[in-house]
Protein backbone atom coordinates (compact mmCIF):
# COMPACT_ATOMS: atom_id res chain seq x y z
CA UNK A 1 0.00 0.00 0.00
CA UNK A 2 2.75 2.51 0.56
CA UNK A 3 4.47 1.72 -2.28
CA UNK A 4 1.13 2.99 -4.25
CA UNK A 5 1.26 6.36 -2.51
CA UNK A 6 4.76 6.59 -2.88
CA UNK A 7 4.31 5.72 -6.83
CA UNK A 8 0.78 7.71 -6.69
CA UNK A 9 2.66 10.75 -5.40
CA UNK A 10 5.31 11.12 -7.66
CA UNK A 11 3.47 10.17 -11.02
CA UNK A 12 0.92 12.84 -9.78
CA UNK A 13 3.46 15.69 -9.24
CA UNK A 14 5.57 14.77 -12.66
CA UNK A 15 2.16 14.93 -15.03
CA UNK A 16 1.88 18.64 -13.54
CA UNK A 17 5.23 19.49 -15.48
CA UNK A 18 7.35 19.70 -12.26
CA UNK A 19 11.06 18.76 -12.73
CA UNK A 20 11.73 15.09 -11.81
CA UNK A 21 14.32 16.34 -9.44
CA UNK A 22 11.80 18.81 -7.47
CA UNK A 23 8.84 15.85 -7.83
CA UNK A 24 11.55 13.32 -6.44
CA UNK A 25 12.28 15.43 -3.39
CA UNK A 26 8.53 16.80 -2.40
CA UNK A 27 7.21 12.82 -2.99
CA UNK A 28 9.56 12.15 0.00
CA UNK A 29 9.00 15.06 2.23
CA UNK A 30 5.06 14.74 1.77
CA UNK A 31 5.08 10.94 2.60
CA UNK A 32 7.41 11.17 5.73
CA UNK A 33 5.30 14.10 7.08
CA UNK A 34 2.12 12.37 6.39
CA UNK A 35 2.88 8.64 6.14
CA UNK A 36 5.80 7.71 8.68
CA UNK A 37 7.23 8.03 11.85
CA UNK A 38 10.91 8.68 10.65
CA UNK A 39 12.72 11.13 12.54
CA UNK A 40 13.56 14.31 10.94
CA UNK A 41 17.20 13.84 11.95
CA UNK A 42 17.46 10.19 10.36
CA UNK A 43 16.05 11.70 6.89
CA UNK A 44 19.00 14.63 6.80
CA UNK A 45 21.62 12.21 7.93
CA UNK A 46 21.09 10.35 4.87
CA UNK A 47 21.42 12.79 2.71
CA UNK A 48 24.46 13.93 3.37
CA UNK A 49 25.58 10.23 4.17
CA UNK A 50 23.96 9.41 0.67
CA UNK A 51 25.65 11.86 -1.08
CA UNK A 52 29.18 12.04 0.42
CA UNK A 53 30.41 8.82 -1.93
CA UNK A 54 33.67 9.39 -3.30
CA UNK A 55 32.27 8.13 -6.81
CA UNK A 56 29.84 11.14 -7.51
CA UNK A 57 33.35 13.14 -7.65
CA UNK A 58 33.92 11.64 -10.66
CA UNK A 59 30.97 13.28 -12.27
CA UNK A 60 31.62 17.32 -12.47
CA UNK A 61 35.28 16.09 -13.56
CA UNK A 62 34.43 14.26 -16.31
CA UNK A 63 31.65 16.98 -17.18
CA UNK A 64 34.48 19.79 -17.06
CA UNK A 65 36.47 17.29 -19.12
CA UNK A 66 34.30 16.64 -21.85
CA UNK A 67 33.04 20.90 -21.82
CA UNK A 68 37.39 21.52 -22.48
CA UNK A 69 37.25 19.16 -25.41
CA UNK A 70 33.39 20.34 -27.03
CA UNK A 71 34.42 23.77 -26.98
CA UNK A 72 37.78 22.93 -28.54
CA UNK A 73 38.57 21.82 -31.73
CA UNK A 74 39.20 18.16 -30.53
CA UNK A 75 35.84 16.91 -32.64
CA UNK A 76 37.16 18.40 -35.88
CA UNK A 77 40.33 16.76 -35.31
CA UNK A 78 38.61 13.40 -34.85
CA UNK A 79 36.32 13.59 -37.44
CA UNK A 80 39.02 13.94 -40.15
CA UNK A 81 40.78 11.04 -38.95
CA UNK A 82 37.62 8.94 -38.84
CA UNK A 83 37.08 10.55 -42.66
CA UNK A 84 40.50 9.15 -43.41
CA UNK A 85 39.91 5.61 -42.65
CA UNK A 86 36.37 5.28 -43.74
CA UNK A 87 35.12 8.03 -45.97
CA UNK A 88 35.88 6.13 -49.37
CA UNK A 89 33.58 3.56 -48.14
CA UNK A 90 29.45 4.37 -49.31
CA UNK A 91 28.31 6.71 -47.12
CA UNK A 92 31.46 7.57 -46.07
CA UNK A 93 31.09 10.99 -44.17
CA UNK A 94 27.98 8.55 -42.05
CA UNK A 95 30.67 6.29 -41.69
CA UNK A 96 33.07 8.55 -39.86
CA UNK A 97 30.05 10.24 -38.21
CA UNK A 98 29.71 6.94 -36.18
CA UNK A 99 33.26 6.41 -35.78
CA UNK A 100 33.94 9.83 -34.35
CA UNK A 101 31.14 9.88 -32.19
CA UNK A 102 32.43 6.41 -30.84
CA UNK A 103 35.88 8.00 -30.21
CA UNK A 104 34.70 11.64 -29.10
CA UNK A 105 32.45 8.70 -26.60
CA UNK A 106 35.16 7.65 -24.86
CA UNK A 107 36.26 11.23 -24.17
CA UNK A 108 33.20 12.65 -23.02
CA UNK A 109 30.78 10.22 -21.10
CA UNK A 110 28.00 12.13 -22.52
CA UNK A 111 25.46 11.72 -25.03
CA UNK A 112 24.69 14.80 -25.75
CA UNK A 113 27.97 16.25 -25.86
CA UNK A 114 28.72 13.99 -28.89
CA UNK A 115 25.68 14.87 -30.24
CA UNK A 116 26.76 18.76 -30.15
CA UNK A 117 30.06 18.48 -30.78
CA UNK A 118 30.07 15.73 -33.85
CA UNK A 119 27.01 16.67 -35.44
CA UNK A 120 27.27 20.73 -35.48
CA UNK A 121 30.42 19.54 -37.65
CA UNK A 122 28.89 17.04 -39.60
CA UNK A 123 25.33 17.63 -40.55
CA UNK A 124 26.81 20.83 -42.68
CA UNK A 125 29.14 18.81 -44.39
CA UNK A 126 27.56 15.32 -45.00
CA UNK A 127 24.29 18.34 -46.50
CA UNK A 128 26.82 19.65 -48.53
CA UNK A 129 28.16 16.78 -49.95
CA UNK A 130 24.67 15.86 -51.29
CA UNK A 131 23.13 13.05 -48.40
CA UNK A 132 19.94 13.59 -47.45
CA UNK A 133 19.42 15.88 -44.40
CA UNK A 134 17.38 12.92 -42.64
CA UNK A 135 20.27 10.31 -42.88
CA UNK A 136 22.82 12.96 -41.25
CA UNK A 137 20.39 13.47 -38.61
CA UNK A 138 19.78 9.73 -37.94
CA UNK A 139 23.09 8.68 -37.54
CA UNK A 140 24.38 11.49 -35.44
CA UNK A 141 21.21 11.41 -33.30
CA UNK A 142 21.75 7.74 -32.40
CA UNK A 143 25.61 7.36 -33.05
CA UNK A 144 25.37 10.17 -30.34
CA UNK A 145 23.95 7.75 -27.51
CA UNK A 146 27.17 5.68 -27.83
CA UNK A 147 29.00 8.29 -25.04
CA UNK A 148 26.94 6.91 -22.08
CA UNK A 149 27.71 3.12 -22.64
CA UNK A 150 31.65 3.71 -24.14
CA UNK A 151 33.84 4.53 -20.88
CA UNK A 152 33.93 6.62 -19.14
CA UNK A 153 30.35 7.41 -18.82
CA UNK A 154 28.28 9.53 -16.50
CA UNK A 155 25.37 7.16 -16.76
CA UNK A 156 27.63 4.30 -14.99
CA UNK A 157 28.88 6.77 -12.46
CA UNK A 158 25.36 6.78 -11.45
CA UNK A 159 24.29 3.74 -11.70
CA UNK A 160 27.30 2.62 -9.48
CA UNK A 161 26.47 4.83 -6.83
CA UNK A 162 22.74 4.12 -6.70
CA UNK A 163 23.87 -0.08 -6.42
CA UNK A 164 27.67 0.24 -5.07
CA UNK A 165 28.23 -1.78 -7.97
CA UNK A 166 32.05 -1.51 -9.15
CA UNK A 167 32.87 1.09 -11.31
CA UNK A 168 35.85 -0.14 -12.90
CA UNK A 169 33.86 -3.35 -14.09
CA UNK A 170 31.39 -1.47 -15.30
CA UNK A 171 33.66 0.85 -17.54
CA UNK A 172 35.37 -2.47 -18.80
CA UNK A 173 32.46 -3.86 -19.19
CA UNK A 174 31.08 -1.06 -21.85
CA UNK A 175 33.93 -1.26 -24.27
CA UNK A 176 33.19 -4.33 -25.96
CA UNK A 177 29.81 -3.75 -26.52
CA UNK A 178 30.35 0.02 -27.34
CA UNK A 179 32.40 -1.55 -29.99
CA UNK A 180 29.78 -3.80 -30.98
CA UNK A 181 27.07 -1.09 -31.75
CA UNK A 182 29.00 1.67 -32.69
CA UNK A 183 29.95 -1.29 -35.50
CA UNK A 184 25.98 -2.38 -35.76
CA UNK A 185 25.06 1.12 -36.73
CA UNK A 186 27.90 1.68 -38.93
CA UNK A 187 26.83 -1.44 -40.98
CA UNK A 188 23.21 0.25 -40.67
CA UNK A 189 24.70 3.22 -42.01
CA UNK A 190 26.86 1.56 -44.98
CA UNK A 191 24.01 -0.42 -45.82
CA UNK A 192 21.77 2.45 -46.24
CA UNK A 193 24.39 4.03 -48.47
CA UNK A 194 24.85 1.19 -50.73
CA UNK A 195 21.46 0.97 -51.67
CA UNK A 196 20.45 4.23 -52.10
CA UNK A 197 23.87 5.37 -53.95
CA UNK A 198 24.79 8.51 -51.85
CA UNK A 199 28.54 9.75 -52.36
CA UNK A 200 31.69 8.38 -51.62
CA UNK A 201 34.96 10.32 -50.14
CA UNK A 202 37.97 10.30 -52.27
CA UNK A 203 40.31 7.40 -50.48
CA UNK A 204 43.22 9.39 -48.67
CA UNK A 205 46.40 8.00 -48.72
CA UNK A 206 48.57 6.53 -46.00
CA UNK A 207 50.66 9.99 -45.41
CA UNK A 208 47.00 11.98 -44.97
CA UNK A 209 45.95 9.47 -42.56
CA UNK A 210 49.27 9.68 -40.59
CA UNK A 211 48.79 13.60 -40.69
CA UNK A 212 45.14 12.77 -39.51
CA UNK A 213 46.35 10.49 -36.83
CA UNK A 214 49.19 13.15 -35.67
CA UNK A 215 46.36 16.58 -35.57
CA UNK A 216 44.38 14.26 -33.25
CA UNK A 217 47.01 12.65 -31.50
CA UNK A 218 46.76 14.13 -27.95
CA UNK A 219 42.81 13.87 -28.43
CA UNK A 220 43.43 10.20 -28.46
CA UNK A 221 45.68 10.07 -26.13
CA UNK A 222 43.58 11.18 -23.36
CA UNK A 223 41.71 7.78 -23.77
CA UNK A 224 44.91 5.96 -23.18
CA UNK A 225 45.20 8.55 -20.13
CA UNK A 226 42.15 7.73 -18.62
CA UNK A 227 41.23 3.83 -19.46
CA UNK A 228 44.83 2.68 -19.11
CA UNK A 229 45.08 4.62 -15.70
CA UNK A 230 42.38 2.94 -14.37
CA UNK A 231 42.61 -0.64 -15.63
CA UNK A 232 46.29 -0.72 -14.59
CA UNK A 233 45.11 0.05 -10.94
CA UNK A 234 47.23 3.81 -11.78
CA UNK A 235 44.03 5.35 -10.35
CA UNK A 236 40.12 4.74 -9.40
CA UNK A 237 37.44 6.32 -11.77
CA UNK A 238 36.98 8.78 -9.33
CA UNK A 239 41.04 10.33 -9.68
CA UNK A 240 40.63 9.40 -13.66
CA UNK A 241 37.97 11.92 -13.91
CA UNK A 242 40.19 14.89 -12.16
CA UNK A 243 43.17 13.59 -14.40
CA UNK A 244 40.73 13.92 -17.49
CA UNK A 245 39.72 17.48 -16.87
CA UNK A 246 43.03 18.56 -15.73
CA UNK A 247 44.47 17.34 -19.20
CA UNK A 248 42.11 18.50 -21.58
CA UNK A 249 42.75 21.63 -20.03
CA UNK A 250 46.06 21.66 -20.78
CA UNK A 251 45.17 19.83 -24.21
CA UNK A 252 42.43 22.87 -24.90
CA UNK A 253 44.07 26.26 -23.89
CA UNK A 254 48.10 25.14 -24.62
CA UNK A 255 48.53 22.35 -27.33
CA UNK A 256 45.44 23.12 -29.56
CA UNK A 257 44.66 26.27 -28.02
CA UNK A 258 41.35 26.21 -29.01
CA UNK A 259 40.34 28.26 -26.35
CA UNK A 260 41.97 31.39 -24.62
CA UNK A 261 42.51 31.38 -21.03
CA UNK A 262 39.37 34.34 -21.13
CA UNK A 263 36.99 31.50 -21.91
CA UNK A 264 38.07 29.17 -19.34
CA UNK A 265 35.31 30.96 -16.98
CA UNK A 266 32.62 30.31 -19.24
CA UNK A 267 33.77 26.54 -19.56
CA UNK A 268 33.91 26.35 -15.75
CA UNK A 269 30.32 28.12 -15.18
CA UNK A 270 28.72 26.06 -17.79
CA UNK A 271 30.44 22.99 -15.78
CA UNK A 272 29.21 24.16 -12.48
CA UNK A 273 25.45 24.35 -14.13
CA UNK A 274 25.17 21.04 -15.41
CA UNK A 275 27.00 19.09 -12.14
CA UNK A 276 24.84 21.08 -9.77
CA UNK A 277 21.50 20.40 -11.84
CA UNK A 278 22.34 16.52 -11.46
CA UNK A 279 23.99 16.48 -8.05
CA UNK A 280 20.56 18.08 -6.89
CA UNK A 281 18.97 15.19 -8.83
CA UNK A 282 21.21 12.25 -7.13
CA UNK A 283 21.01 14.27 -4.05
CA UNK A 284 16.99 14.03 -4.33
CA UNK A 285 17.39 10.37 -5.53
CA UNK A 286 18.99 9.01 -2.61
CA UNK A 287 16.63 10.14 -0.19
CA UNK A 288 13.86 8.67 -2.39
CA UNK A 289 15.99 5.13 -2.26
CA UNK A 290 16.28 5.80 1.28
CA UNK A 291 12.22 6.06 1.76
CA UNK A 292 12.16 2.87 -0.50
CA UNK A 293 14.28 0.59 1.64
CA UNK A 294 12.47 2.07 4.76
CA UNK A 295 9.51 0.56 3.52
CA UNK A 296 11.15 -2.66 2.29
CA UNK A 297 9.55 -2.06 -0.88
CA UNK A 298 12.09 -3.60 -3.09
CA UNK A 299 12.46 -6.57 -0.90
CA UNK A 300 9.12 -7.14 -0.77
CA UNK A 301 8.98 -6.50 -5.23
CA UNK A 302 11.93 -9.45 -5.13
CA UNK A 303 10.20 -11.75 -3.45
CA UNK A 304 6.90 -11.33 -4.84
CA UNK A 305 8.37 -11.59 -8.41
CA UNK A 306 10.25 -14.84 -7.10
CA UNK A 307 7.46 -16.63 -5.87
CA UNK A 308 5.62 -16.03 -9.13
CA UNK A 309 8.01 -18.43 -10.53
CA UNK A 310 9.55 -15.59 -12.83
CA UNK A 311 13.01 -16.33 -13.90
CA UNK A 312 16.24 -14.58 -15.04
CA UNK A 313 14.74 -14.69 -18.97
CA UNK A 314 11.36 -13.26 -17.92
CA UNK A 315 12.56 -10.66 -15.61
CA UNK A 316 14.78 -9.23 -17.78
CA UNK A 317 12.38 -8.51 -20.55
CA UNK A 318 9.75 -6.70 -18.13
CA UNK A 319 12.92 -4.62 -17.46
CA UNK A 320 13.63 -3.78 -20.79
CA UNK A 321 9.96 -3.42 -21.46
CA UNK A 322 9.70 -1.20 -18.25
CA UNK A 323 12.78 1.01 -19.04
CA UNK A 324 11.62 1.67 -22.07
CA UNK A 325 8.37 2.79 -21.28
CA UNK A 326 10.05 5.26 -18.26
CA UNK A 327 12.05 6.40 -21.46
CA UNK A 328 9.04 8.25 -22.78
CA UNK A 329 8.54 10.02 -19.69
CA UNK A 330 12.00 10.92 -17.85
CA UNK A 331 15.75 11.65 -18.77
CA UNK A 332 18.47 8.79 -18.30
CA UNK A 333 19.99 10.14 -14.95
CA UNK A 334 16.30 10.04 -13.30
CA UNK A 335 15.34 6.95 -14.31
CA UNK A 336 18.60 5.40 -13.17
CA UNK A 337 18.43 7.12 -10.20
CA UNK A 338 14.68 5.81 -9.46
CA UNK A 339 14.64 2.44 -11.08
CA UNK A 340 18.41 1.19 -10.14
CA UNK A 341 17.66 0.41 -6.24
CA UNK A 342 14.11 -0.83 -6.82
CA UNK A 343 15.25 -3.52 -9.52
CA UNK A 344 18.47 -4.37 -8.61
CA UNK A 345 17.40 -5.91 -5.44
CA UNK A 346 15.48 -8.37 -7.89
CA UNK A 347 18.44 -9.37 -10.41
CA UNK A 348 20.30 -10.10 -7.47
CA UNK A 349 18.28 -12.65 -5.67
CA UNK A 350 17.82 -13.96 -9.50
CA UNK A 351 21.01 -14.52 -9.57
CA UNK A 352 21.69 -11.88 -12.61
CA UNK A 353 25.57 -10.41 -12.62
CA UNK A 354 25.39 -6.86 -11.27
CA UNK A 355 27.83 -5.35 -13.77
CA UNK A 356 25.64 -7.06 -16.81
CA UNK A 357 22.09 -5.40 -15.08
CA UNK A 358 23.87 -2.20 -15.10
CA UNK A 359 24.50 -2.68 -18.93
CA UNK A 360 21.73 -3.59 -20.23
CA UNK A 361 20.11 -0.30 -18.09
CA UNK A 362 22.55 1.95 -19.74
CA UNK A 363 21.86 0.21 -23.38
CA UNK A 364 18.01 0.96 -22.10
CA UNK A 365 18.96 4.46 -21.47
CA UNK A 366 20.83 4.92 -25.13
CA UNK A 367 17.22 4.22 -26.84
CA UNK A 368 15.40 6.44 -24.36
CA UNK A 369 17.76 8.79 -25.86
CA UNK A 370 16.30 8.71 -29.44
CA UNK A 371 13.02 8.71 -29.20
CA UNK A 372 9.81 10.75 -28.30
CA UNK A 373 8.62 12.65 -26.30
CA UNK A 374 11.52 13.42 -24.55
CA UNK A 375 14.16 11.52 -26.12
CA UNK A 376 17.18 13.96 -25.18
CA UNK A 377 19.35 13.37 -28.21
CA UNK A 378 16.67 14.32 -30.51
CA UNK A 379 15.94 17.93 -29.48
CA UNK A 380 19.51 18.33 -29.35
CA UNK A 381 19.63 17.22 -32.60
CA UNK A 382 16.47 19.69 -33.66
CA UNK A 383 18.62 22.55 -31.91
CA UNK A 384 21.84 21.76 -34.63
CA UNK A 385 19.62 20.32 -37.52
CA UNK A 386 16.05 23.13 -37.25
CA UNK A 387 14.03 20.30 -38.20
CA UNK A 388 10.85 19.53 -36.13
CA UNK A 389 10.91 16.46 -33.59
CA UNK A 390 8.52 14.65 -35.65
CA UNK A 391 10.74 14.80 -38.82
CA UNK A 392 13.61 13.67 -36.70
CA UNK A 393 11.75 10.63 -35.56
CA UNK A 394 11.29 9.27 -38.71
CA UNK A 395 14.68 9.97 -39.85
CA UNK A 396 16.29 7.75 -36.75
CA UNK A 397 13.71 4.80 -36.79
CA UNK A 398 16.45 2.36 -38.96
CA UNK A 399 19.21 2.78 -36.78
CA UNK A 400 16.42 3.38 -33.49
CA UNK A 401 15.57 -0.56 -34.83
CA UNK A 402 19.39 -1.20 -34.71
CA UNK A 403 19.44 -0.31 -31.00
CA UNK A 404 16.42 -2.19 -30.36
CA UNK A 405 17.94 -5.57 -31.80
CA UNK A 406 21.54 -5.05 -30.05
CA UNK A 407 19.09 -4.78 -26.78
CA UNK A 408 17.70 -8.25 -27.27
CA UNK A 409 21.51 -9.17 -27.49
CA UNK A 410 22.89 -7.49 -24.76
CA UNK A 411 20.25 -8.57 -22.41
CA UNK A 412 20.57 -12.10 -22.81
CA UNK A 413 24.37 -12.94 -24.05
CA UNK A 414 25.87 -11.83 -20.22
CA UNK A 415 29.35 -12.79 -21.71
CA UNK A 416 29.47 -9.84 -24.45
CA UNK A 417 29.35 -7.46 -21.10
CA UNK A 418 30.88 -9.13 -18.52
CA UNK A 419 34.08 -10.97 -21.04
CA UNK A 420 36.39 -8.04 -20.50
CA UNK A 421 36.07 -7.84 -16.82
CA UNK A 422 36.16 -11.27 -16.22
CA UNK A 423 39.77 -10.95 -18.02
CA UNK A 424 41.39 -7.80 -16.43
CA UNK A 425 40.01 -8.30 -12.83
CA UNK A 426 40.36 -11.51 -11.81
Amino acid sequence: MNGLIIFGLLVVLMLTGMPISIALGLTVMTFIFGFTQVPLESVALKLFTGIEKFEIMAIPFFILAGNFLTHGGVAKRMINFASSLVGHWHGGLGLASVLACALFAALSGSSPACVVAIGSIMLPAMVKAGFPPRFGAGIITTSGALGILIPPSIAMVMYSVSTNTSLSGLFLAGVVPGIALATMLGMTTWWRARKNDYPRMAKATWGQRWVALRDSFWGLLLIVVVMGGIYSGLFTPTEAAAMAAVYAFIVAVFVYKDISLKDVPKVLLSSANMSAMLLYIITNAVLFSFVLANEQIPQHLADWLVNMGLGPIAFLLVVNILLLVAGNFMEPSSIILIMAPILFPVAMKLGIDPVHFGILIIVNMEVGMCHPPVGLNLYVASGITKMGISELTVAVWPWLLTMLVFLVIVTYWPGLSLWLPHLLLK
